[in-house]
């Protein structure tokens, strides 16, 4: 399932990161790893706030849709 669709407060593991490689070479420098673990706080405006690697990072509803947990 997409990040996009994932509710506020839940925990869930990284499975897989889509998109070219400009693109998973980006989320990766953000701290999204396969493995990893990301913990959705909110979904604000078209983006979604997540907790990953001890950090609060906002990204876009289309790259929410590249990271698969």
């Amino acid at each position: 399932m997409p990040l996009a669709f994932a509710k506020a407060g839940e925990t869930h593991v990284i499975r897989k990161i889509g998109g070219k490689q400009e693109v998973r070479a980006h989320l990766e420098n953000l701290g999204f790893v396969i493995g990893g673990t990301v913990t959705v706080v909110n979904t604000i405006g078209g983006n979604v706030i997540v907790n990953v690697k001890e950090s609060r990072v906002a990204v876009s509803m289309e790259m929410a849709q590249k990271i698969l947990i």
